[in-house]
């Protein structure tokens, strides 16, 4: 889903001011971000993307000789960075429902445990933890272990956590959220994340300055401006995400509930056959070999080409094929 034409017109202006510097980090958009959620200006950064963010947090507070615990399957950024810091992954299957395993993710932390990530939604399951889970998740947690929150799907959600609220209770919470998603700026990069006062300076001091472009900053306004078309967005996003789960259901596709911008179909052994078929129709999607695909939703062209793929591949096998 594009930006609306007043993100447009932002991105334009700040363009023919691009021989000037942003300023260090970010200042008028964590403005915005503080003013509209009540957070005080010292818990937010904002940055080049959520996934930035994360980054620089692993850098500040993991490294080499620690671990991190984080959901598997989920976002396959999340070992590059980790790897990337020098800590060690520590992948942890999702249960039987493609949901995070709470227990089993307690169950993972040691002493060397300096960090837990929890996608949720998670990519590319679309699955979503209930509030009692999170909160369970976080109270059990040692407060010498931060618990990063990576919210980039937060406004295609079905299920409510108060995430700004359990990051104001504890102080190893952190959370992460984008505008690359609702808001329609992937290309552009720019994210923030909510984190008690020292978390957020010792990440700040982590961070390269000028890590928010100009043209990022005004976008991004804009867009937290523009909250009609936010909410076009997620809401075009919601009735193609129900249109695709009900259609592949009418043709024995089961799908797990998502609250995303995406659909997972779990199709194990014939992961391939349905990315090949897909891409024959004219869509690409996000293959995971032996495990399923990810299709992302939002344009009924694109979703009646992935029913056509489905219809090629002929009724699902008893393992979900």
């Amino acid at each position: 889903m594009p930006p609306s034409p007043r993100v447009q017109t932002a991105i334009a202006a700040a363009a023919a001011q691009a021989h000037l510097y942003p300023s260090l980090e970010g200042d008028q958009l964590v403005a915005d971000v503080s003013a509209r959620l009540r957070v005080a200006p010292d818990r937010v950064v904002v940055g080049a993307g959520s996934l930035a963010l994360l980054q620089h947090t692993l850098a500040a507070y993991t490294g080499a000789g620690t671990q991190v615990v984080h959901a598997w399957r989920s976002y396959e950024a999340y070992p590059i960075l980790i790897g990337i810091v020098g800590a060690t992954p520590i992948p942890v299957p999702l249960d039987l429902s493609l949901t995070h395993d709470v227990d089993a993710m307690l169950a993972a932390i040691t002493p060397d445990t300096r960090a837990i990530i929890v996608c949720n939604p998670n990519n590319p399951t679309g699955t979503q933890l209930p509030r009692t889970e999170v909160e369970r998740l976080i109270a059990s947690v040692p407060p010498t272990v931060l618990i990063l929150l990576d919210e980039a799907y937060r406004e295609f959600a079905t299920v409510d956590v108060d995430s700004l609220g359990l990051a104001q209770r504890y102080p190893n919470v952190v959370v992460f959220r984008t505008f690359s998603k609702a808001y329609g700026l992937a290309g552009l990069r720019a994210g923030y994340m909510i984190a008690h006062p020292e978390v957020a300076d010792n990440v700040r001091a982590t961070a390269p300055p000028f890590g928010l472009s100009l043209i990022a900053e005004a976008g991004a306004r804009a867009a937290w401006a523009d909250t009609a078309h936010t909410d076009h967005i997620v809401a075009v996003v919601g009735e193609g995400r129900e249109y695709l789960r009900h259609a592949a259901a009418e043709r024995g596709f089961t799908t797990p509930v998502s609250g995303a911008n995406f659909v997972w179909f779990p199709v194990g052994s014939r992961t391939a056959e349905l990315r090949d078929a897909c891409v024959a129709h004219g869509v690409s999607v996000r293959a995971f070999d032996g495990e399923g695909v990810r299709v992302t939703v939002g344009r009924r062209e694109a979703e009646d080409a992935v029913l056509a793929a489905i219809d090629t591949l002929g009724a699902p096998r008893e393992d979900g094929g």
